[in-house]
C-alpha cells in the first residue's frame, strides 16, 4: 500500500515531532478508527507516552496522510 503525506501532515508531523514511522504504525494498525469528514478516516493509537491522531483518507491502492496530532499534548 502506497503512502503519501500531504505538505499540511508534514509541516504538523514536524512541529508535532511526530515519525513518519509512527504515522504509518498508527494508520497500518490502528487501536481503533473512526469516520471523519469528506470520506476521511481517523485512525487512533497509543505509541509510548504519544496518543495519536492520524486523519487520512484512502484510496483502493493508496493512503493519503492529512494531518496528525498527539492527543496527549
Amino acid at each position: 500500500m502506497n503512502i503519501s503525506f500531504s505538505r499540511h501532515a508534514k509541516r504538523q508531523m514536524k512541529w508535532r515531532e511526530i515519525t513518519e514511522d509512527e504515522v504509518k504504525d498508527t494508520v497500518l494498525y490502528p487501536e481503533s478508527v473512526e469516520d471523519s469528514i469528506k470520506g476521511r478516516k481517523n485512525a487512533f493509537k497509543h505509541i509510548g507516552k504519544k496518543y495519536l491522531k492520524v486523519t487520512f483518507h484512502k484510496e483502493i491502492n493508496k493512503i493519503t496522510i492529512v494531518t496528525a496530532v498527539d492527543k496527549n499534548k
